[in-house]
């Protein structure tokens, strides 16, 4: 037996707006047909809501059912969308409500808006970011860099300044155990360094791999003596060692740059010194045909030879 209306069939209003994020809006709606149901589905009223198509500007159904609320997923950020709401009687009769209008909010900042203006330099951009809130200033990236590692590489002073104003900490490490400090030695940029300093940046702290301080990766990597030099004044250790017992000498001399060879003697780093395995800097140098040399006033040394003379 087909269930009976006794009240006339009236056109639904449109759906309620709930929720509304970047990708989802949630539908509802409430009419004289949402009565307490009894018996077999067959006798429910039935309804649908239907999307436009913006090209076509025709209707497609996205839900069909007895709820009264449907949440629309997987949607665009930023877009205008229109829905309309259909009942259906048990009957077949069936009518449609007035169309409503609703857009999606703009996509939430995320890591990938920083990382962007962090490596372009784009102070404005960083600023909206990170002043929406949505984005944690010491959340590595997908690379496991953190946002003030890539601004230190880099040199971008003014950006380094803004992410350690939001809280972004010189402790943060990469897969290797490498900090800021780690990779502003590697980038070459005084202004940062100096700042870094200046801001209380521990100088001799290690990574978790080779245990190499800051200076020492100078040693390993750049050779850059005007940065050892920045990083040596303001109280790095000069012999400090590795895991396997190297100092900066060591690892200078191993890769032959002589410039910093000379600076590390000039700051006290100790020649006489010997790694795990009873290789000093001049038995180093032999080994491996680096021929630095250091004079001074009072000794030369001469790290090819092995030979020390004292004058």
């Amino acid at each position: 037996m087909v269930e009976k209306h006794h009240k006339p069939f009236k056109a639904p209003t449109p759906p309620v707006i709930g929720k509304v994020s970047h990708h989802s809006i949630d539908l509802s709606w409430e009419t004289e047909e949402n009565e307490p149901r009894t018996g077999s589905p067959e006798k429910w009223t039935r309804f649908s809501v239907e999307e436009m198509d913006p090209k076509s500007h025709t209707y497609g159904t996205i839900y069909v059912g007895y709820s009264s609320h449907h949440t629309v997923e997987s949607l665009e950020p930023s877009t205008s969308y229109k829905y309309r709401l259909r009942i259906t009687r048990p009957t077949g009769e069936s009518l449609y409500s007035p169309a409503v209008s609703v857009s999606t909010t703009r996509e939430p900042m995320s890591g990938k808006n920083l990382h962007r203006a962090v490596n372009m330099n784009d102070e404005e951009d960083m600023t909206r970011v990170l002043e929406s809130g949505t984005v944690s200033v010491n959340v590595n990236d997908k690379h496991e860099l953190s946002y003030l590692m890539l601004a230190c590489f880099f040199g971008h002073l003014d950006i380094v300044k803004y992410l350690r104003r939001f809280g972004a900490t010189w402790q943060s490490q990469d897969m290797g155990g490498c900090t800021p400090l780690h990779w502003a030695a590697d980038g070459g940029h005084l202004a940062v360094i100096a700042y870094m300093i200046q801001d209380g940046c521990e100088l001799d702290v290690r990574d978790t791999v080779s245990h190499w301080t800051p200076l020492m990766r100078v040693s390993a990597v750049s050779g850059n003596p005007a940065v050892a030099s920045l990083l040596i004044r303001a109280g790095a250790d000069v012999n400090t060692r590795d895991k396997d017992g190297k100092t900066p000498l060591m690892v200078a001399v191993l890769n032959n740059h002589e410039e910093l060879v000379q600076l590390l003697l000039d700051s006290g780093a100790d020649h006489d010194v010997k790694n795990e395995f009873g290789s000093g800097a001049a038995e180093m140098a032999k080994a491996f045909g680096r021929e630095v040399m250091y004079f001074s006033t009072a000794i030369t040394v001469v790290l090819y030879a092995t030979v020390i003379v004292n004058i």
